[in-house]
């Protein structure tokens, strides 16, 4: 057989490697039809197979709609273009694909397409060129090889308890030895399901140009929010394009196995537009989550109100204390109990922020990027979680290193699997915050901020770092938005907007802020009431707050510089809150002390 070419137009191959040879597309074949995520029932098989290998064989330029019909459908001879069965067919196995490459075939070596407007299969490997990790028969390299055939033969006869301890093997060595990131944890790994999502195109309900335009932009401006949120899965603009507007939830369940399906629709009338969008459950076709969106075409430009709304829709059921999560949290898949159930229990984690939440989701998530090490938001959120042991003293693990280079690493290798995970940037821009690099933590925080600005943990997040560096005022800004676009993401960012709010001299919004905070297992919560309430002249609330924070963290006021430094407490900050603790009532080392200290804490490199 001859070796495959790509098609004209179709993308390169990456790097300059030579395209995918025949041996290799014949082995991702089987590979996708033996799937049980490919059809196993209508024509989809052997219309791939077909196709491929009349590329293969060099016959691609007779693939054609009457050549398909008649060696694949077993029409007669008289088959014109009116009978739409292969159109109809082309469709469904262009969707399988990409269903198969989005669930089973996400780390194949080897990718298959079927262009729109022809049926001629394109080839092209999915991974970048592997690195050299020396192995001594360089026929047998990675799914990022040259030659894969052997590699993934001998994989299959692996057993599962050796595979399982090879992944757990190689992913304790990364975290313990801080090497470069090795490319056969990418080997070994494979990606935990996550909840899945299809978006229909949003029917047209009104009259007009402006309707039509309308709809079709805010159907393709979702498909561009939406794939940012990674704690989901979002099949693709070739799998939404194909689908009517009225598609049924159980059609989306049955053809794609998505959890989830948002639809919705659009109405004119004269200057006057309503979007409706809903959330559906697949399963039973409940609808989860609807909402209205009205706006006056006279008062805004159309292109920036359809992105307006795609951005309250997305954020309102992606983001991670939005709906989906909401109701996976209450009801997780029941086919997903592990690695995905990880990143449900770091968000309510989030929520309470306790010693008992933190060694429950630290577990969690370590034994998650032992069993996918390729698993690029796990690794983030263990980042923030191994932070946790130092800034919050929670759970402290004797290691050779400290948790904030554990934290570093993790966020690194997140980071270095997937550049724009939004929760790995999150976790760089953190861990390099409390590694006194501040002007290098907020760079990271606004690429990442411009990754995704409708995240709201990632805009909270930031706006914190902002805050408590010394931006107040644009930290304050950025809570406020986190805080009204996602009012169920906890007390954590009213306690720092609290904050905000007393080095503003605004005592009204901070002591409304710190009731709403309300996080009485988090020792940090008890302190920032304790000035704030004195500030407001509550005193009885102060010392009763106070009290409680020094019986939760005896260690912290003998040590309030050293503390307040390590957060990138600015000078003069620092002397204020220092003030505020003995307003309070609570017991500050003497003054010389503190200068002394302050002197010391100053010259550290940042």
């Amino acid at each position: 057989m001859q070796a495959s070419i790509p098609a004209e137009g179709s993308a390169a191959p990456i790097s300059s490697r030579p395209a995918p040879q025949a041996d290799d597309i014949s082995e991702q074949l089987e590979r996708v039809v033996s799937s049980p995520e490919f059809p196993g029932v209508g024509r989809a098989a052997a219309f791939l197979r077909y196709v491929v290998s009349e590329t293969l064989e060099g016959r691609g330029n007779r693939i054609k709609a009457y050549s398909i019909a008649i060696e694949v459908f077993g029409r007669d001879p008289g088959f014109t273009q009116d009978d739409p069965v292969v159109r109809i067919e082309a469709g469904r196995l262009r969707r399988s694909l990409e269903r198969y490459y989005l669930v089973a075939g996400q780390h194949d070596p080897v990718r298959i397409d079927i262009p729109k407007g022809g049926y001629v299969p394109t080839f092209a490997w999915s991974c970048p060129a592997p690195v050299d990790i020396g192995d001594e028969d360089a026929g047998e390299t990675s799914p990022s090889g040259v030659r894969p055939g052997r590699w993934w033969r001998a994989r299959r006869v692996l057993l599962p308890g050796a595979a399982a301890l090879a992944a757990v093997a190689i992913s304790l060595y990364w975290i313990g030895a801080r090497s470069p990131a090795p490319s056969l944890e990418r080997v070994a790994s494979l990606s935990p399901d996550r909840p899945a999502l299809v978006v229909a195109p949003f029917a047209n309900l009104g009259e007009g140009p402006e309707a039509q335009l309308y709809t079709a932009g805010l159907t393709e401006e979702l498909m561009t929010i939406l794939p940012r949120f990674k704690e989901i899965k979002v099949f693709g603009r070739e799998t939404s394009k194909s689908l009517p507007a009225d598609v049924g939830a159980s059609e989306i369940r049955a053809e794609f196995g998505a959890r989830y399906l948002l639809a919705g629709g659009v109405r004119t009338s004269g200057k006057r537009l309503r979007v409706t969008a809903r959330l559906l459950d697949t399963s039973d076709g409940e609808i989860l989550w609807s909402e209205n969106y009205d706006n006056d075409l006279a008062s805004g430009d159309l292109f920036a109100i359809q992105t307006d709304v795609a951005r309250k829709v997305a954020t309102a059921i992606a983001q991670p204390y939005g709906i989906m999560a909401q109701v996976d949290a209450a009801s997780p898949p029941p086919d997903d109990l592990g690695a995905y159930e990880c990143t449900l229990r770091f968000y309510a984690y989030r929520s309470e922020l306790s010693a008992e939440a933190h060694a429950r989701v630290r577990d969690c998530l370590e034994a998650a990027v032992a069993q996918f090490p390729s698993y690029a938001t796990a690794w983030a959120m263990l980042s923030i979680v191994y932070l946790d042991e130092d800034r919050y003293k929670f759970n402290p693990t004797p290691s050779q290193d400290s948790a904030i280079q554990r934290a570093l690493d993790a966020a690194r290798r997140a980071t270095q699997i997937d550049p724009s995970n939004t929760r790995g940037l999150q976790a760089l821009m953190t861990a390099l915050f409390f590694d006194r690099q501040l002007a290098e933590s907020l760079r990271v925080g606004e690429q990442a901020l411009a990754t995704n600005p409708n995240d709201t943990e990632l805009m909270g997040e930031f706006g914190t770092r902002l805050a408590i560096g010394g931006q107040w005022q644009r930290g304050a800004t950025l809570l406020d938005q986190a805080i009204a676009l996602n009012p169920g993401s906890g007390g954590f960012y009213h306690g720092t907007r609290a904050l905000a709010a007393y080095m503003l001299h605004d005592n009204h919004t901070a002591v409304l802020e710190i009731r709403q905070a309300n996080m009485q297992k988090f020792p940090l919560f008890h302190v920032v009431a304790a000035i704030i309430y004195a500030e407001a002249g509550m005193i009885d609330d102060a010392h009763r707050e106070g009290q409680v924070f020094v019986s939760m963290r005896p260690d912290f006021l003998p040590n309030v510089v050293t503390e307040l430094a390590m957060r990138n407490m600015q000078p003069e900050d620092r002397d204020r809150l220092i003030e505020g603790l003995r307003k309070a009532g609570m017991t500050v080392p003497d003054p010389d002390a503190i200068a002394l200290t302050a002197a010391t804490s100053d010259l550290q490199p940042r």
